[in-house]
């Protein structure tokens, strides 16, 4: 690894010469040292991640993606895919323009000649002109793409015969770089231009300051020309040099043990090669005038020992294996992403285990052809460092959130990290990449960023336990701790509704909930913000029926993100339905997080499908919310409930009768903010008896909506009490459609009344149903009836042509025969389409307060 490290930057001394004649001795050693230490630090992360379990193939990407996710992972991974593409058109370019500088007759077209006049120097301007030959724009381009064609072929042969090339470059490099320092310790030779003095204390103090100069697209000083070297520029020519730390990584797959190599061969490759860059940096400054080092190209090559092709024929091996190396760890890479699966559209890059990424190399090569067009080497680097600094910034950010969290499974083996090292690493990143350019790094973001919103939009879901995910997970453990279990202040106040999935009603088998249940789970959030938990309740024996409730819980979870409804799927496996509904109220949810209100629809099938035991457990279940101190809704008319797309008009009537905390005024205000219902206008009415004064109780009713900041109509409704109605001695009642079924319930409970006295005769006790003593007041009896009567006739008269109806749910009378209760709750919601039945909490959900 540490070879090929090397390897891979042979060609940077020819960079290190135009920087250190750019910005003098001391900014070159800072510019150095800063991307070292980035380098460095992103090294430290490395090698803790890899070091934290086995790797498989697919090197940074893999880390990134198991550690931030499937999104963050492809958007990443991908930007690195593309710069090691780029990259390898580079080092194509390098080893092109070399071979030209050194045999300029193996032009194919007239070679360019660039006229430089008025030179800065030392602060001066120096008068006169030279010409210094350049390869023409043509010929790198011809013999770019003549290059990079063979070494796919090579790529194509497999990483066997790759790998067995690729220790064949070490050779030649070692020694290249051997005759350059060797020739810098004793020139100046005999044949030696002016410009080299050799190793002098004076040229060193000369060349201490910066000279930022321009020059031309060839890189050739020129007064006149586009481009303008400053720190952030040459940052951005030079940072390609530190980028070969992702080497074993990229790797991973076929390293024998990556545990043990990773760290060490990436963080000693770093250390020698920036010692490297630092001591060339000192060497290079005391060596030559500021003019010889800004205008012989291959400054390195004339003065290595003992002739300049031994470098130019190390600095052509050197970048042609470092182009071999990017051509084949880049379609490794890509096969790697669609091997997991995330992105469909990247299925034509898959490969079988042991296959070679054919298509994916033919997609690299297309890459690096059309970057090799191109021609122009300043234009690439900056392109290739944004792509590397995100990947490192990732692998940075990576380690610093897995240190954070300190999860139970974060145990690498490597000590010598810090979560402060890895936030260092990343801030210097991010920190490098705007001083390179600001424009360059917005492009790479949006990028990365548009990839993001096609993966989590178009991608398959990935579960590989990323950091975000034990991020998310104590977050909720400490705002859970935080929110304890006091109650809740209004203002703070989010209904967590328990919807009751099939508690009665007559579904096919494989539709786990109600279709329109959902539906008005989301008109219960404002903005989608809240949590829904849908139950269901299997009757019958834990130990037998565990796994269908598994199975039912998971095509509930299924039915849950088909229906785009936040919330989480429970499935109870009780002996009756009321023991399971009264484990659910006493165990759902920790803390403030439990649910506050049960939503379920109204049994309107229980008397036509003679399902005698829903009145029990419909009671049941009322009396558990109220002992609970739960919410309830009850829906009347679910099956013809809107969707999101069927647009209501009209009026939203409430029919506010006690104190409940407000629910049901803030139920009106969240149906409002939906489409369906955003064309509609609240009308609040107020059952007073006859004696009350109207004027003042609309009064009071304006006020306390006007402070709570609703809008609505408020109508007062007179209703004769009971004591009134048996008072007055007329006798006549109204002749209606609620008269009808108040006549059938009357007879209907005289029925039910008589056969439970003639059974208690026969049996010789007290009045029973399902196994508890009743008390039967048929006074009170006949009172409730006649509400019932008196509250639907009202709705009727007011409210036929409502969207919805809100009503307060009356709390079932004590002791009373719960096939009563039914009875009442009939005549009350008959011949209404669609009705909300609304009993709220002891406490209250809005506030006059800011």
């Amino acid at each position: 690894m540490l070879a090929e490290y090397l390897g891979n930057h042979l060609l940077y001394p020819f960079y290190l010469v135009r920087i250190v004649g750019m910005a003098g001795v001391w900014q070159s050693l800072v510019l150095v040292s800063f991307c070292g230490a980035c380098t460095f630090l992103t090294g430290i992360s490395l090698s803790a991640i890899a070091t934290n379990g086995a790797m498989k193939g697919g090197g940074p990407y893999y880390l990134i993606g198991r550690a931030l996710g499937p999104e963050v992972g492809v958007s990443i991974g991908l930007c690195f895919f593309l710069g090691n593409a780029v990259a390898g058109s580079m080092y194509v370019l390098g080893a092109v323009e070399t071979f030209l500088d050194a045999v300029p007759s193996a032009g194919l077209f007239q070679k360019s000649v660039t006229v430089v006049n008025n030179t800065l120097v030392n602060g001066t301007e120096t008068a006169g002109t030279s010409t210094i030959s350049t390869p023409s724009l043509h010929d790198l381009q011809v013999y770019g793409v003549i290059v990079t064609i063979l070494l796919c072929f090579i790529v194509f042969g497999g990483v066997k015969i790759i790998n067995k090339v690729a220790p064949a470059f070490l050779i030649p490099v070692l020694f290249s770089l051997l005759c350059i320092y060797l020739g810098v310790f004793i020139a100046p030779r005999h044949n030696a231009p002016k410009g080299i003095t050799g190793l002098r204390i004076t040229t060193f103090k000369d060349n201490w300051g910066s000279e930022y100069q321009r020059t031309n697209n060839a890189g050739v000083p020129d007064p006149s020309g586009s481009i303008y070297w400053d720190f952030n520029a040459l940052v951005g020519l030079f940072f390609p040099a530190v980028t070969g730390i992702m080497a074993g990584s990229n790797r991973s797959a076929s390293l024998k043990d990556t545990q043990r190599s990773i760290p060490i061969g990436t963080l000693s490759a770093t250390l020698t090669t920036t010692a490297m860059y630092l001591f060339s940096v000192l060497l290079f400054g005391a060596l030559a005038t500021r003019e010889e080092l800004l205008t012989d190209r291959l400054l390195t090559a004339t003065v290595a020992w003992p002739a300049p092709a031994v470098i130019y024929i190390g600095i052509i091996l050197s970048t042609l294996g470092a182009a071999l190396q990017s051509l084949t760890g880049a379609p490794r890479l890509l096969a790697a992403i669609a091997n997991d699966d995330i992105l469909p559209v990247l299925n034509y890059f898959k490969v079988s285990e042991g296959s070679e990424p054919h298509a994916a190399t033919l997609f690299t090569a297309f890459i690096c052809i059309c970057c090799v067009v191109i021609g122009n080497l300043d234009l690439i680097t900056p392109t290739i460092t944004m792509f590397f600094l995100l990947c490192y910034a990732g692998v940075n950010l990576s380690c610093f959130l897995l240190d954070l969290l300190d999860a139970p499974s974060w145990r690498p083996r490597w000590k010598f990290h810090h979560w402060s090292l890895s936030l260092i690493g990343a801030l210097l990143c991010v920190v490098i990449m705007f001083l390179i350019s600001w424009s360059f790094t917005v492009v790479s973001l949006a990028l990365a960023s548009l990839i993001y919103y096609y993966v989590s939009i178009k991608g398959k879901a990935g579960d590989w336990g990323d950091g975000f995910k034990s991020a998310y997970f104590q977050l909720a453990l400490r705002s859970l701790r935080s929110l304890g279990a006091n109650q809740v202040h209004p203002k703070n106040w989010y209904p967590i509704p328990l919807i009751f999935c099939r508690p009665w009603g007559k579904l096919p088998e494989n539709v786990p909930c109600h279709p329109k249940l959902a539906d008005f789970a989301n008109c219960m959030k404002k903005k989608g913000r809240g949590m829904s938990i849908f139950v269901s309740i299997i009757d019958g024996d834990y130990h037998e029926l565990a796994e269908d409730a598994k199975t039912a819980c998971r095509q509930l979870d299924a039915y849950i993100d088909y229906k785009r409804c936040e919330g989480v799927a429970e499935i109870i496996v009780a002996p009756t339905m009321s023991d399971g509904f009264r484990s659910i109220v006493q165990t759902m949810g920790l803390g403030n997080l439990k649910p506050n209100i049960v939503v379920m629809r109204y049994p309107e099938i229980w008397r036509r499908e003679n399902l005698t035991q829903i009145p029990s457990t419909f009671v049941s279940i009322i009396n558990d919310c109220i002992i609970a101190n739960k919410a309830v809704v009850i829906v009347k008319g679910l099956d013809e409930w809107p969707n999101e797309y069927q647009r209501q008009y009209g009026t939203i009537d409430l029919y506010w009768i006690v104190r409940d905390g407000g629910l049901m005024l803030l139920l009106s205000q969240l149906l409002l903010t939906k489409e369906s219902f955003e064309s509609c206008k609240i009308q609040v009415f107020c059952i007073s008896e006859e004696d009350t004064d109207a004027e003042e109780l609309k009064a009071d009713v304006k006020k306390f909506l006007y402070d709570l900041r609703m809008q609505a109509e408020v109508i007062v409704v007179t209703m004769k009490s009971w004591e009134s109605h048996m008072e007055s001695s007329s006798t006549v009642a109204q002749r209606d459609d609620s008269h009808e079924a108040y006549t059938s319930a009357q007879e209907r409970i005289k029925t039910y009344l008589d056969e439970m006295k003639e059974t208690a005769q026969r049996e010789r006790h007290p009045l029973m149903e399902n196994g508890r003593q009743v008390v039967v007041n048929e006074q009170k009896v006949d009172k409730f009836l006649y509400t019932m009567l008196k509250l639907n006739s009202t709705i009727l008269r007011y409210s036929r042509m409502a969207a919805v109806v809100l009503v307060s749910l009356p709390p079932p009378p004590l002791n009373h025969p719960s096939y009563f209760y039914m009875e009442y709750m009939d005549l009350l919601v008959e011949n209404v389409p669609r009705m909300l039945i609304v009993r709220g909490y002891t406490r209250d959900v809005v506030t006059f307060f800011t």
